[in-house]
C-alpha cells in the first residue's frame, strides 16, 4: 500500500509540468488531492486527468498573493481535512542579465519562487505539525550552482534552499515529527523555459536558439523526475537531486567551489549564456 494513500497532499503550480505529474502519480496512488495554480485551463485539464474518481480541491491561486495564500489553509482543512503533505512546486523564470534586467522582473521572480515558499511553508505547518507531514520545496539545479543570464532565477532558487535547509534543521530540533525535503531537479522535460519571459537577450542571441538549447539540456523525464520527488519525499530525505546533471554539478560545486563555472561551461558547450 502507498504511503500516500488517503493523505491529503497539497500541490501548488499543478496546471502542468511537474505539479500536474505530482496529481496524476498522488492521485493513482489513492491520496486526497489539494491543487492550485494560476492557471484556470491548465489547472481543469489537470482535475480531468486526475479522474473523477478521487477527492480533490481544486483552487486559482497566486502564491504571490499574501493574503489568499494565509487564507488557503483553512479551506483545504474544512474541504479535506488537515495537510499530510505540502508541494512548493509553483515557480516562474525570466531570462536577462543583472544589467539590462529590470529590478520589478526580479522583484516578481522572488516574489512567487521564493515568497512563495515561505508563505505557503509558514501557513502550512501548523497543520503539518499536528499531521507529523513533510513540506517538500521544489529549488533547482541553479539553487545549487551559478549561471549567466539567471541571476534572479538563481537568487531564488538558491533562497529556497537555504530557507528549506534551515527549517530541516529547526523541526528536528523542536522534535516536530515534521519532515523537510529540498529538491534540486537538473534539466526536465517541462515548458518552464519555452513559458519564460526574457527580459534582456544579446542580438546574437535567438529566443528559438534558447528555446532549443534548453531542450537539449532537458535530459530528465516528467514522469521519472516526479517519482524521485514522491520516493524521496516518503523517506524524508533532506536533498532530494533529480537528473545526472544535477549530480555532477552539485559533485563539482563542492569539490571545486569556483573553478565549477568553467568546466560546466565546456560541459554546457557555453550555451544560454546572456
Amino acid at each position: 500500500m502507498s504511503i500516500y494513500r488517503d493523505k491529503v497532499c497539497v500541490i501548488t503550480g499543478a496546471a502542468s509540468g511537474m505539479g500536474r505529474e505530482l496529481a496524476k502519480q498522488l492521485a493513482a496512488q489513492g491520496a486526497v488531492l489539494a491543487i492550485s495554480d494560476v492557471d484556470t485551463q491548465g489547472l481543469e485539464e489537470t482535475r480531468k486527468m486526475v479522474g473523477a474518481g478521487n477527492r480533490i480541491l481544486v483552487d486559482v491561486l497566486d502564491v504571490s498573493d499574501k493574503q489568499a495564500v494565509i487564507d488557503y489553509p483553512a479551506k483545504v482543512e474544512a474541504a479535506l481535512g488537515p495537510a499530510d503533505y505540502v508541494f512548493n512546486n509553483a515557480g516562474m523564470t525570466r531570462v536577462g542579465d543583472v544589467l539590462n534586467t529590470p529590478l520589478e522582473s526580479m522583484e516578481q521572480v522572488m516574489d512567487v519562487n521564493f515568497w512563495g515558499v515561505i508563505r505557503m511553508t509558514k501557513v502550512f505547518l501548523p497543520q503539518l505539525i499536528r499531521t507529523k507531514g513533510v513540506v517538500t520545496n521544489i529549488s533547482s539545479l541553479f539553487g545549487l550552482i551559478a549561471y549567466s543570464g539567471q541571476a534572479h532565477y538563481c537568487a531564488s532558487k538558491f533562497a529556497v534552499r537555504g530557507f528549506t535547509e534551515t527549517l530541516a534543521l529547526e523541526m528536528k530540533d523542536s522534535g516536530t515529527g515534521v519532515g523537510v525535503c529540498c529538491v534540486h531537479p537538473g534539466g526536465v522535460k517541462t515548458n518552464v523555459a519555452r513559458n519564460a519571459i526574457v527580459d534582456y537577450i544579446p542580438d546574437n542571441v535567438s529566443r528559438e536558439g534558447l528555446d532549443k538549447d534548453f531542450d537539449e539540456l532537458a535530459i530528465t523525464s516528467v514522469d521519472a523526475a516526479v517519482q524521485i520527488i514522491l520516493d524521496g519525499t516518503a523517506k524524508r530525505k533532506k536533498r532530494i537531486l533529480i537528473g545526472k546533471d544535477a549530480k555532477v554539478a552539485s559533485f563539482l560545486q563542492r569539490l571545486m567551489p569556483i573553478k565549477y563555472q568553467w568546466i560546466l561551461g565546456k560541459y554546457t558547450k557555453d550555451r544560454v549564456k546572456i
